[in-house]
């Protein structure tokens, strides 16, 4: 198996992280190989939520423009309430691996299950909770996952639309990545 890397930049807000999208997009990079987690709604909205018909979806509130356009572009991703962080939308790659640490009901060291999910492909839980915190001051998190030359190429692209925050962290073998989990909660 094929080992992954991963960056994450760390946008203030969903303006920045949109452009850095399309930048990376512009750049050849593929839309399987990214990732989009930000806050789904503002704190002084009143209906948060989203409904599909087909394969559209629409999401109501500020950002619902925003989420619902991405959500077309990565074919899917995932809405969940992040305890302390509060309700999140995961879009791309890391969404199927969040959803796999739900559904197992995997819990590392006190992370949420997005937590878990950054652990998983490499991210040290130092960071992770950095970047929760991030999400939880409405920060957006864009990620590129894949080769160390394709890693290495989006960073440059990222680096390039001032995050905040930019990191490249080694990610592990697919086969690993529960072994690794495991090993953390045992």
């Amino acid at each position: 198996m094929e080992k992954t890397d991963t960056v994450i930049a760390v946008f203030a807000d969903h303006n920045a992280a949109e452009a850095a999208v399309k930048k990376l997009t512009a750049a050849g990079i593929e839309m399987k190989n990214l990732s989009v987690v930000g806050k789904g709604y503002h704190t002084d909205e009143k209906v948060v939520g989203f409904y599909n018909i087909g394969d559209r979806i629409k999401f109501w509130g500020t950002r619902g423009a925003f989420w619902g356009g991405f959500w077309g572009l990565f074919l899917g991703g995932l809405f969940i309430s992040v305890p302390l962080v509060g309700h999140v939308v995961v879009l791309g790659y890391l969404a199927t691996i969040v959803i796999s640490a739900i559904e197992n009901a995997i819990v590392v060291g006190g992370l949420s299950a997005l937590g878990a999910a950054l652990y998983s492909i490499g991210v040290p839980k130092d960071s992770v909770i950095q970047y929760e915190t991030a999400l939880k001051a409405d920060g957006f998190m864009v990620m590129a996952h894949g080769s160390a030359e394709e890693v290495a190429r989006a960073k440059t692209i990222l680096g390039a639309a001032n995050p905040s925050r930019l990191d490249v962290h080694a990610g592990v073998k697919a086969a690993e990545s529960a072994d690794r989990l495991v090993r953390a909660t045992g």
